[in-house]
Parts: structure tokens; C-alpha cells; sequence
């Protein structure tokens, strides 16, 4: 029998895509809850959804909801998802669970206790390609892994005139690019190799010390002309660009970088792998494409293409070759994990799918992160 409905939290960018997604897997979404109980009946309204929630206590008490989905700004997600599960809801989190290690140690525990499902959005790692170079790697095709590179940059927050409150270490953490897109990274990279990093070494930089905020809120990718006037300097203690060089368990080693103010990058992740017999490397731009590198033989390219992958790829390649898969279709791909693993009802198989331990781990890496920059060494970071 299919889970009840669900609800999402969040009108901004990212909670429409959950809806959407939701939509796309024919899940009963029953409601949606924005910051006030008037954006929450003008989204019910305009995405054409039954309810829209005054409060969150109102949305915990409807018994029509089994499935929380949380994509509230940062400072909320711990308090939320605690509710939630208190309330005996399942609960999906936008990254980060939390805004410190303690608080997602608990959240772990407490989802633990209640024996009930517990998901972070690391969607990336649902890509088909991505999927498909996790098995490469764990069907030993590249041998023993010597090191991976890669990184991720956008160019939405360029202009010290771009603001979201994400900038802020109060609303979104003392970390940015590095908690925002680094952890995707950071997530995508040991769920494709197995690989645990051990290790980290740090560089960060706060490109605009200074931004001009407008009086008004900006969403999250949007940008937004505003006369000069209406500006006003907010200091700025968050990174914009950061390095971090990396060891994993294994001996394997690292680098990666973040930027959010790369012009011309609007959404860019990248990896490359690099092995004892073969290399694989991906670029979320071009979705559809793994490049397969070989010393004693001509590369290759591997185009999704379902009839080609393995079949633990081909479960979430729902379009034939040729038909291109991207962004919103992770998320599709990760909510039907979560949502079968509900519906099968064995809440101790293991989890094809991230988990708010993951999200701790995440948090862990982080603060390990934020102490390197601080003392310009290596830091080790606990298994």
C-alpha cells in the first residue's frame, strides 16, 4: 500500500521543485506551509495544492501527513525536523540538517529512536551517470582509486550588489559556498567511491567583505535591479570561493574547489576519478555524459542510454538514450527511493538513499573545514 500524503515546508526556490517532483511520482502532496500563513494560501493556490498551513504545529497535526518534506532556510531545519519526528513524521531535510554537530547528532538519535525514515537532499547523487561510476568503482572496472579532483561554481552571487540570506553566518551558517554546494560535492564523491575522508586542508576567501543589500528579501537565484538608494552595505564574514585539499581512508587523496562567483557558471559540478586501470570523470552540464579514460586503449564516452547501464543505474534512467535527464529529475529519482522504502515498510534494510547520518557526517566535515581555515593546517577528521 502506498505511504500517506505529504507536505512541504518552504515556498522559495527549492520547495516548488520538491512539489513538482512529488507530482511527477504521483504522491498525494497534501499540503504546503510558507514563512506567513498568507504565502502559504497564496502557494496552495498557485500550485494548485488543498491546504495551506498557517503554522507548523497546524501541518504536525494533520493526520493526512505522513511525510514532512523541510525546505526552509538553514536556521530552521534543526527545530523542524526535531518537531517532526516527535510528532511521528517521516521526514526529507534540505542540507544542512543542522546548524552545528550537536544538533545533528541528536537529530540522528532521535530519528533512530523513533524508528522512522530520515532523508537529506543530496540529490546529485541520483544522476544515472553518477550511479552508474559507483558501480563501476564498487565492480573493481577502476582498481584501487589514486586520487579525485573536482569542484563546483556558480556565478549568482558575482556582484557585491547579489544578496540572499544565505550570506549570513546567522541565518545560513558560519559557512557558505563550502556548506551549501561543497557538501554536494563532498556527499556525491564517498557515495560514488566508498572512500571516507580522513583529512582536510583549507583556503577561503570572502571575495566582497562588503555587499549591498537591497531593503527587500531576494530569492535564491534570482537577482534583482535595485536603484542605489535602496542599497544598503552589510559586512560580509561567509566565503565566496574555497579550496580544501583532501585525504581519504584507503590512501587515496584530493582536491576540490567551490566558488559562487565564477561568471558564465551558472550550476557546475565536476569530478574526476582517477584509478589504477581506468579514470572516469562527469560535469552535471552534461548530464548524459561519462567519460571513461584508459591508458593502453581509446577513451570512451558513455552516454546515458538505460540498455547500457547497470541495472542499479537503470532503475532511476527513466528516458531512453538520447533524451536528456538533468536537476529536476534527481530529485524525482530520489524521492521515489525514499518513498518505496517507506511504502516496503522495513525500516532496518539498509537505505539506498542519504540519511541524516549523512547529513551529520556533512556537518562534521564542515567544522573541520571552518578549523582549518582558522589555523591554516590540517585537521583530521573523525570516522
Amino acid at each position: 500500500m502506498a505511504c500517506a500524503g505529504s507536505a512541504v515546508v518552504g515556498t522559495g526556490f527549492i520547495g516548488p521543485v520538491h512539489i513538482e517532483a512529488l507530482r511527477r511520482l504521483g504522491r498525494s502532496i497534501i499540503g504546503v506551509l510558507g514563512s506567513t500563513a498568507e504565502k502559504s494560501r497564496r502557494a496552495a493556490q498557485s500550485l494548485g495544492i488543498e491546504r495551506g498551513y498557517a503554522t507548523f504545529e497546524e501541518l504536525l497535526a494533520d493526520p493526512d501527513v505522513r511525510v514532512v518534506h523541510l525546505a526552509s532556510p538553514n536556521r530552521l531545519h534543526y527545530d523542524q525536523c526535531k518537531q517532526a519526528l516527535t510528532a511521528g513524521k517521516h521526514v526529507i531535510c534540505e542540507k544542512p540538517l543542522a546548524m552545528n554537530v550537536k544538533e545533528s547528532a541528536e537529530l540522528v538519535a532521535l530519528a533512530r529512536q523513533r524508528g522512522l525514515v530520515a532523508a537529506v537532499c543530496y540529490n546529485v547523487r541520483f544522476y544515472p551517470l553518477c550511479l552508474e561510476a559507483r558501480e563501476w568503482i564498487a565492480s573493481g572496472r577502476l582498481g584501487e582509486i589514486h586520487h579525485v579532483t573536482g569542484s563546483y561554481v556558480q556565478d549568482w552571487l558575482l556582484h557585491d550588489t547579489d544578496f540572499n540570506w544565505r550570506v549570513l553566518p546567522e541565518e545560513g551558517g558560519e559557512l557558505r559556498a563550502i556548506a551549501d554546494i561543497g557538501t554536494h560535492w563532498l556527499d556525491l564523491i564517498q557515495s560514488i567511491t566508498g572512500l571516507h575522508v580522513t583529512a582536510v586542508c583549507a583556503d577561503l576567501k570572502t571575495v566582497w567583505p562588503t555587499r549591498r543589500r537591497p531593503k527587500g528579501s531576494v530569492e535564491t537565484f534570482q537577482s534583482k535591479a535595485t536603484a542605489p538608494a535602496d542599497l544598503v552595505d552589510v559586512a560580509i564574514a561567509t566565503e565566496d570561493y574555497g579550496s580544501v585539499l583532501l585525504h581519504f581512508d584507503r590512501e587515496a587523496r584530493g582536491c576540490f574547489s567551490v566558488s559562487q562567483v565564477c561568471a558564465g557558471r551558472k550550476n557546475c559540478l565536476r569530478f574526476e576519478i582517477a584509478g589504477s586501470t581506468a579514470s572516469l570523470a562527469w560535469n552535471s552540464e552534461r548530464p548524459d555524459e561519462l567519460w571513461i579514460g584508459e591508458r593502453d586503449r581509446p577513451n570512451e564516452l558513455l552516454i546515458r542510454d538505460p540498455a547500457l547501464l547497470h541495472p542499479a543505474a537503470r532503475a532511476h534512467a527513466n528516458y531512453p538514450g538520447g533524451h536528456n535527464e538533468g536537476f529536476p529529475d534527481t530529485f524525482k529519482q530520489l524521492f521515489r527511493s525514499i518513498y518505496d522504502y517507506i511504502d516496503r515498510g522495513d525500516f532496518q534494510a539498509d537505505t539506498p538513499f542519504p540519511t541524516f547520518a549523512d547529513g551529520h557526517r556533512e556537518i562534521v566535515l564542515c567544522d573541520a573545514i571552518l578549523q582549518s581555515q582558522r589555523t591554516r593546517g590540517w585537521v583530521n577528521v573523525p570516522l
